[in-house]
């Protein structure tokens, strides 16, 4: 958890004044202590003293926790919740019975979604799915009433593919566009490079307009993200390694890009649960994608685009990267991009990994909320800078997704450079 610090030194730092309650979700939702960051701190403590048992409800309540680590931004104290929610995880894994049913579902999941291959495999499906009129008769039908809460969840954020999303393909390099100012590696992600592959190509394009080479190691795999938050370490840590392997020395790089949040929030972690001196060498590397270009000159030329952009805050860019300022001076610098602040917007819209498969109740609740807050502001299009929560809010929005178009926010800058149309090809 920490080199240099106790469990017991970190669980002493809550000084209980509770400032995370009007932060957590959770709490925002329900009002119980146990459910806020406070009351499961009391339950870490208690677990660690010995005085309670790890019991079903006791697991529930840390299960509930999205780890949107928004306490952490909020606590005056500087209690770092989030190493404790991992390491709290880690041991409910290790050590807590689930049900059979549970432990199918989790096994399914982290079979499928850390695999970008794997999911290649259901992007046709998908894409049939949306496209033969299936989908519309199934709705219609009635029978998605029918199924488990979390099997409705999984269908109501599954993305409608085009063909071109279906078969699209990375260029292993893309040269720089007129003066060459550095090399940088991007990281491919899974949901992202299956779900959004406009993402990545737009993130390519627009970093090789602004004088860069960018390369796309072969052979990527998954960095761990889903598996970290979920208390599966030692799965996490394998995950590391073999994508730090297939990324080579990273001090020939300028940066190693990444577009996704929640990846990138675990990118920069690797020297705290990966061993090896690459591994923290390779962290030291990683730039979000509007960190890296918001820190240098800009080269490229950017052409109007007059819409109303509204800019989700993902939990992973802003609360665990404190990444926030950046995505907005690069839209701020679109010409005629009207940037509009979503009402508590630094609110979680639900996503937070696999949460939303997990626990679909209260996933909808907040992303209801989350959608609320978009609607009101009426944008034309809502810049997300996690496919999680781009598929998060879609589902939550509803009809609302034909009229308010998703984007990442490096798409709305590469349709202001290279003159491409603004929108995710996979949410429409």
């Amino acid at each position: 958890m920490s080199e240099t610090r106790t469990t017991s030194e970190l669980l002493g730092d809550c000084v209980h004044c509770g400032f995370c309650l009007p932060a957590c979700p959770t709490y925002v939702s329900w009002g119980l202590e146990m459910d806020s960051p406070r009351g499961r701190i009391d339950l870490m403590n208690g677990l660690h003293q010995g005085t309670i048992e790890l019991t079903d409800t006791v697991v529930a309540h840390f299960d509930r926790c999205l780890g949107c680590m928004a306490c952490v931004t909020a606590c005056p104290s500087g209690v770092r919740y989030d190493l404790l929610i991992e390491s709290t995880r880690a041991k409910v894994e290790a050590a807590f019975p689930r049900s059979p049913a549970d432990r199918a579902l989790r096994a399914a999941i982290f079979a499928l979604f850390p695999y970008p291959q794997r999911l290649r495999v259901l992007a046709l499906p998908l894409h049939w799915y949306a496209k033969s009129g299936l989908k519309r008769l199934v709705h219609a039908s009635g029978l998605l009433q029918k199924l488990p809460a979390r099997l409705r969840q999984l269908e109501a954020m599954a993305p409608t593919l085009s063909r071109d999303d279906v078969h699209a393909a990375l260029p292993p390099y893309t040269q720089a566009r007129g003066r060459k100012r550095g090399t940088v590696a991007l990281v491919a992600g899974c949901v992202q490079r299956t779900f959004f592959p406009n993402v990545n190509l737009a993130t390519i394009r627009v970093l090789a307009a602004e004088g860069y080479d960018v390369i796309v190691p072969a052979g990527q795999g998954c960095c761990g993200a889903l598996s970290l938050h979920a208390g599966r370490d030692d799965e996490a840590a394998r995950f590391a390694l073999a994508l730090t392997d297939c990324f080579g020395d990273p001090d020939a790089l300028e940066a190693v890009i990444v577009n996704a949040a929640g990846c990138g929030s675990t990118l920069k972690q690797y020297a705290d649960f990966v061993p090896g001196e690459r591994a923290a060498r390779f962290a030291a590397k990683v730039k979000d994608v509007s960190e890296f270009l918001a820190g240098v000159e800009p080269l490229a030329e950017r052409r109007p685009i007059p819409l109303r952009v509204a800019y989700h805050d993902a939990c992973h860019l802003g609360h665990a990267q404190r990444i926030r300022e950046q995505p907005r001076a690069l839209l701020c610098g679109i010409p005629g991009l009207e940037l509009v602040e979503i009402p508590d917007g630094e609110q979680c819209c639900g996503s937070a990994g696999v949460y939303n498969i997990l626990q679909p109740g209260s996933a909808a609740e907040i992303g209801a909320r989350k959608a609320e807050n978009v609607r009101a502001v009426a944008p034309d299009v809502l810049a997300s800078a996690n496919p999680g929560c781009t598929l998060q809010i879609a589902a939550a929005l509803g009809d609302d997704r034909k009229t308010i178009r998703m984007a990442h926010p490096i798409e709305l800058l590469d349709a202001a450079i290279s003159d491409k149309s603004v929108g995710s090809n996979a949410v429409r």
